[in-house]
Protein backbone atom coordinates (compact mmCIF):
# COMPACT_ATOMS: atom_id res chain seq x y z
CA UNK A 1 0.00 0.00 0.00
CA UNK A 2 1.79 3.00 -1.08
CA UNK A 3 0.91 6.77 -0.16
CA UNK A 4 3.06 8.86 -2.59
CA UNK A 5 1.89 12.51 -3.73
CA UNK A 6 -1.00 13.21 -6.08
CA UNK A 7 1.20 15.76 -7.98
CA UNK A 8 4.02 13.27 -8.83
CA UNK A 9 4.15 11.90 -12.49
CA UNK A 10 2.87 8.65 -13.72
CA UNK A 11 6.83 7.41 -14.35
CA UNK A 12 7.96 9.56 -10.98
CA UNK A 13 5.82 6.91 -8.73
CA UNK A 14 6.78 3.97 -10.95
CA UNK A 15 10.51 4.80 -10.10
CA UNK A 16 9.40 5.25 -6.80
CA UNK A 17 7.46 2.02 -6.34
CA UNK A 18 10.20 0.12 -7.93
CA UNK A 19 12.77 1.52 -5.33
CA UNK A 20 10.51 0.82 -2.36
CA UNK A 21 9.92 -2.97 -3.56
CA UNK A 22 13.44 -3.16 -3.84
CA UNK A 23 14.00 -1.88 -0.11
CA UNK A 24 15.04 -5.14 2.19
CA UNK A 25 12.40 -4.57 4.77
CA UNK A 26 14.36 -4.23 8.46
CA UNK A 27 13.13 -4.25 12.14
CA UNK A 28 11.25 -0.72 12.89
CA UNK A 29 9.88 -0.84 9.63
CA UNK A 30 6.07 -0.44 9.25
CA UNK A 31 4.27 -3.14 7.24
CA UNK A 32 0.70 -4.18 5.83
CA UNK A 33 -0.09 -7.62 4.85
CA UNK A 34 -1.02 -8.70 1.51
CA UNK A 35 -3.00 -11.83 2.66
CA UNK A 36 -5.22 -9.75 5.42
CA UNK A 37 -6.06 -6.88 2.55
CA UNK A 38 -3.50 -4.44 4.12
CA UNK A 39 -6.54 -4.06 6.86
CA UNK A 40 -3.63 -3.54 9.41
CA UNK A 41 -0.31 -1.41 9.52
CA UNK A 42 2.30 -3.36 11.72
CA UNK A 43 5.67 -2.46 12.67
CA UNK A 44 8.61 -5.26 12.66
CA UNK A 45 10.23 -5.99 15.43
CA UNK A 46 12.54 -8.94 14.96
CA UNK A 47 13.38 -11.16 11.88
CA UNK A 48 14.35 -14.54 12.59
CA UNK A 49 14.83 -17.88 10.50
CA UNK A 50 13.26 -15.33 7.89
CA UNK A 51 10.13 -14.97 9.72
CA UNK A 52 8.97 -11.43 10.44
CA UNK A 53 7.80 -10.61 13.81
CA UNK A 54 4.95 -7.76 13.63
CA UNK A 55 3.29 -5.66 16.30
CA UNK A 56 0.19 -3.33 15.40
CA UNK A 57 0.91 0.61 15.61
CA UNK A 58 -2.65 1.10 16.58
CA UNK A 59 -4.71 -2.71 17.11
CA UNK A 60 -3.31 -4.34 20.30
CA UNK A 61 -2.20 -7.38 18.18
CA UNK A 62 1.52 -9.49 17.65
CA UNK A 63 1.87 -11.41 14.49
CA UNK A 64 4.47 -13.03 12.23
CA UNK A 65 4.84 -13.18 8.69
CA UNK A 66 6.87 -14.09 5.76
CA UNK A 67 8.31 -11.31 3.69
CA UNK A 68 6.57 -12.75 0.32
CA UNK A 69 3.30 -11.10 2.56
CA UNK A 70 4.72 -7.73 3.37
CA UNK A 71 4.33 -4.68 1.63
CA UNK A 72 6.37 -1.39 3.55
CA UNK A 73 4.05 1.05 4.46
CA UNK A 74 5.25 4.28 2.99
CA UNK A 75 3.11 7.00 5.54
CA UNK A 76 5.69 7.99 8.17
CA UNK A 77 3.77 9.75 10.35
CA UNK A 78 0.66 8.15 11.40
CA UNK A 79 -2.57 9.83 11.19
CA UNK A 80 -3.29 11.12 15.11
CA UNK A 81 -6.73 10.63 15.41
CA UNK A 82 -7.60 12.04 18.94
CA UNK A 83 -8.85 15.40 18.13
CA UNK A 84 -11.45 12.62 15.98
CA UNK A 85 -12.37 11.02 18.70
CA UNK A 86 -15.15 12.88 20.00
CA UNK A 87 -15.53 12.98 24.14
CA UNK A 88 -17.39 15.42 26.50
CA UNK A 89 -15.61 18.64 27.41
CA UNK A 90 -15.17 20.46 30.45
CA UNK A 91 -17.53 23.82 29.90
CA UNK A 92 -15.48 27.18 28.40
CA UNK A 93 -16.91 29.61 30.33
CA UNK A 94 -16.09 28.12 33.78
CA UNK A 95 -16.88 31.83 35.84
CA UNK A 96 -19.20 30.30 38.17
CA UNK A 97 -18.83 26.33 38.55
CA UNK A 98 -15.73 24.56 38.67
CA UNK A 99 -15.16 20.74 37.49
CA UNK A 100 -13.45 17.51 39.13
CA UNK A 101 -12.91 15.04 36.44
CA UNK A 102 -12.10 11.59 37.56
CA UNK A 103 -8.98 10.15 38.23
CA UNK A 104 -7.74 7.47 36.14
CA UNK A 105 -5.10 4.80 37.17
CA UNK A 106 -3.80 3.06 33.60
CA UNK A 107 -2.21 -0.36 33.75
CA UNK A 108 -0.74 -1.51 30.83
CA UNK A 109 1.35 -4.68 29.77
CA UNK A 110 2.77 -2.56 26.77
CA UNK A 111 4.72 0.36 27.25
CA UNK A 112 3.85 1.69 23.68
CA UNK A 113 0.80 1.57 24.30
CA UNK A 114 0.40 3.02 27.22
CA UNK A 115 2.36 5.96 26.08
CA UNK A 116 -0.58 7.00 23.36
CA UNK A 117 -2.94 6.32 25.79
CA UNK A 118 -1.24 8.51 28.28
CA UNK A 119 -1.03 11.16 25.46
CA UNK A 120 -4.83 10.58 24.46
CA UNK A 121 -5.81 11.39 28.25
CA UNK A 122 -3.45 14.83 28.41
CA UNK A 123 -4.98 15.97 25.36
CA UNK A 124 -8.40 15.11 26.86
CA UNK A 125 -7.61 17.45 30.21
CA UNK A 126 -7.70 14.22 32.13
CA UNK A 127 -5.20 13.43 34.99
CA UNK A 128 -4.31 10.27 34.17
CA UNK A 129 -1.28 7.80 36.31
CA UNK A 130 0.59 5.35 34.12
CA UNK A 131 2.28 2.21 34.53
CA UNK A 132 3.66 -0.90 32.58
CA UNK A 133 3.55 -3.87 34.47
CA UNK A 134 3.59 -7.41 32.52
CA UNK A 135 0.00 -9.08 32.19
CA UNK A 136 1.04 -11.88 34.21
CA UNK A 137 2.42 -9.27 37.30
CA UNK A 138 -0.35 -6.77 37.24
CA UNK A 139 -2.77 -8.88 39.93
CA UNK A 140 0.20 -8.90 42.51
CA UNK A 141 1.14 -5.05 41.81
CA UNK A 142 -2.36 -3.29 41.42
CA UNK A 143 -3.34 -3.54 45.09
CA UNK A 144 0.03 -1.34 46.24
CA UNK A 145 -1.38 1.12 43.44
CA UNK A 146 -4.78 1.48 44.24
CA UNK A 147 -3.97 2.41 47.64
CA UNK A 148 -1.46 4.64 46.73
CA UNK A 149 -3.43 7.20 43.54
CA UNK A 150 -7.05 6.11 44.71
CA UNK A 151 -8.58 6.62 41.23
CA UNK A 152 -12.20 6.54 40.59
CA UNK A 153 -11.37 4.58 37.38
CA UNK A 154 -8.67 1.86 36.90
CA UNK A 155 -8.02 0.42 33.11
CA UNK A 156 -6.40 -2.86 33.28
CA UNK A 157 -4.83 -3.89 29.44
CA UNK A 158 -2.31 -5.03 27.26
CA UNK A 159 -2.29 -8.20 24.93
CA UNK A 160 -4.44 -11.00 24.82
CA UNK A 161 -5.58 -13.53 22.24
CA UNK A 162 -8.26 -16.61 21.79
CA UNK A 163 -6.31 -19.55 20.22
CA UNK A 164 -9.24 -20.75 18.42
CA UNK A 165 -7.50 -24.19 17.23
CA UNK A 166 -7.19 -25.08 21.26
CA UNK A 167 -11.06 -25.45 21.73
CA UNK A 168 -13.93 -23.88 23.41
CA UNK A 169 -14.68 -19.92 23.49
CA UNK A 170 -15.22 -20.32 27.41
CA UNK A 171 -11.93 -22.33 28.40
CA UNK A 172 -9.94 -19.67 30.22
CA UNK A 173 -6.71 -22.04 28.70
CA UNK A 174 -7.17 -21.21 25.36
CA UNK A 175 -6.58 -17.37 25.98
CA UNK A 176 -2.74 -15.81 25.98
CA UNK A 177 -3.55 -13.49 29.14
CA UNK A 178 -7.42 -13.53 30.00
CA UNK A 179 -7.05 -15.55 33.05
CA UNK A 180 -4.51 -12.85 34.05
CA UNK A 181 -6.94 -9.97 33.87
CA UNK A 182 -9.59 -11.37 35.47
CA UNK A 183 -7.19 -12.18 38.61
CA UNK A 184 -6.26 -8.76 38.74
CA UNK A 185 -9.66 -7.01 38.25
CA UNK A 186 -10.66 -9.80 41.11
CA UNK A 187 -8.18 -7.48 43.68
CA UNK A 188 -9.52 -4.23 42.38
CA UNK A 189 -13.00 -5.57 42.71
CA UNK A 190 -12.23 -6.97 46.69
CA UNK A 191 -10.39 -3.00 46.98
CA UNK A 192 -13.83 -1.23 46.33
CA UNK A 193 -16.80 -3.33 46.25
CA UNK A 194 -19.29 -0.79 44.54
CA UNK A 195 -19.24 -0.45 40.83
CA UNK A 196 -19.67 3.21 40.97
CA UNK A 197 -17.67 4.05 43.30
CA UNK A 198 -14.29 2.47 41.21
CA UNK A 199 -14.94 2.03 37.33
CA UNK A 200 -12.89 -1.06 36.07
CA UNK A 201 -12.36 -1.34 32.19
CA UNK A 202 -10.52 -4.69 31.71
CA UNK A 203 -9.04 -6.67 28.72
CA UNK A 204 -7.61 -6.08 25.61
CA UNK A 205 -7.59 -8.32 21.63
CA UNK A 206 -9.98 -11.50 22.11
CA UNK A 207 -10.01 -11.20 25.77
CA UNK A 208 -12.64 -13.57 27.64
CA UNK A 209 -14.93 -10.18 27.99
CA UNK A 210 -18.17 -12.66 30.44
CA UNK A 211 -15.39 -13.89 32.56
CA UNK A 212 -14.28 -10.41 33.04
CA UNK A 213 -17.40 -9.08 33.21
CA UNK A 214 -18.33 -11.66 35.93
CA UNK A 215 -14.83 -10.91 37.73
CA UNK A 216 -15.91 -7.30 38.70
CA UNK A 217 -15.18 -5.17 35.56
CA UNK A 218 -17.80 -2.73 34.76
CA UNK A 219 -16.39 -2.20 31.13
CA UNK A 220 -14.46 -5.37 29.51
CA UNK A 221 -13.26 -6.74 26.01
CA UNK A 222 -14.47 -8.79 23.63
CA UNK A 223 -17.98 -9.74 23.24
CA UNK A 224 -16.99 -10.81 19.20
CA UNK A 225 -13.35 -12.28 20.10
CA UNK A 226 -12.08 -9.39 17.95
CA UNK A 227 -9.25 -7.10 18.20
CA UNK A 228 -9.54 -3.66 19.74
CA UNK A 229 -7.72 -0.15 19.26
CA UNK A 230 -4.95 0.67 21.35
CA UNK A 231 -7.12 3.70 22.53
CA UNK A 232 -10.47 1.73 23.49
CA UNK A 233 -9.92 1.32 26.85
CA UNK A 234 -8.81 5.20 27.09
CA UNK A 235 -12.03 6.11 25.16
CA UNK A 236 -14.30 4.78 27.55
CA UNK A 237 -12.64 5.79 30.66
CA UNK A 238 -11.97 9.40 29.30
CA UNK A 239 -15.59 9.55 29.01
CA UNK A 240 -16.62 8.33 31.97
CA UNK A 241 -14.09 10.52 33.63
CA UNK A 242 -15.42 13.87 31.83
CA UNK A 243 -19.55 13.54 32.25
CA UNK A 244 -20.86 14.45 34.84
CA UNK A 245 -22.47 12.40 37.81
CA UNK A 246 -25.80 13.58 37.64
CA UNK A 247 -25.81 12.12 34.15
CA UNK A 248 -26.05 8.61 33.28
CA UNK A 249 -24.00 7.66 30.11
CA UNK A 250 -25.41 6.68 27.00
CA UNK A 251 -23.92 3.30 26.77
CA UNK A 252 -24.69 2.38 23.11
CA UNK A 253 -23.31 5.75 22.19
CA UNK A 254 -20.11 5.33 24.52
CA UNK A 255 -19.46 1.63 22.95
CA UNK A 256 -19.85 3.04 19.17
CA UNK A 257 -17.13 5.56 20.33
CA UNK A 258 -15.03 3.11 20.34
CA UNK A 259 -12.96 1.56 17.23
CA UNK A 260 -15.34 -1.86 16.59
CA UNK A 261 -18.07 -0.83 18.55
CA UNK A 262 -19.80 -3.59 20.65
CA UNK A 263 -17.96 -6.53 19.47
CA UNK A 264 -14.52 -5.23 20.74
CA UNK A 265 -15.59 -3.95 24.24
CA UNK A 266 -19.11 -4.29 26.34
CA UNK A 267 -19.68 -2.81 29.63
CA UNK A 268 -22.61 -1.95 32.28
CA UNK A 269 -24.69 1.17 32.48
CA UNK A 270 -23.53 3.37 34.84
CA UNK A 271 -23.26 7.60 35.23
CA UNK A 272 -20.27 9.85 34.51
CA UNK A 273 -17.62 10.29 37.27
CA UNK A 274 -17.10 13.99 37.32
CA UNK A 275 -17.77 16.30 40.41
CA UNK A 276 -19.40 19.59 39.56
CA UNK A 277 -18.81 22.51 42.52
CA UNK A 278 -20.21 26.18 42.82
CA UNK A 279 -19.09 28.72 42.98
CA UNK A 280 -15.70 28.63 41.96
Amino acid sequence: MLYLSFFMSKKTKQTYILMVNLMKLKRGDLVTRKSYNHDTVFKITNIKNDIYYLKGVEVRLYADSTEEDLVKYLEKDTVDLTEEIKTPKIPEDRSEYFYLPAKILHIDGDKEYLEKCLNFYKKKGVLAIGRKISEDHIYEAILPLLKEFKPDIVVITGHDAYYRKKGSIEDLKNYKNSINFIKAVKVARNYEFSHEKLVIIAGACQSNYEELIKAGANFASSPGRINIHALDPAIIATTLALTERSKEINLLNLLNKTKYGHNGIGGIKCNGLMYVGYPR
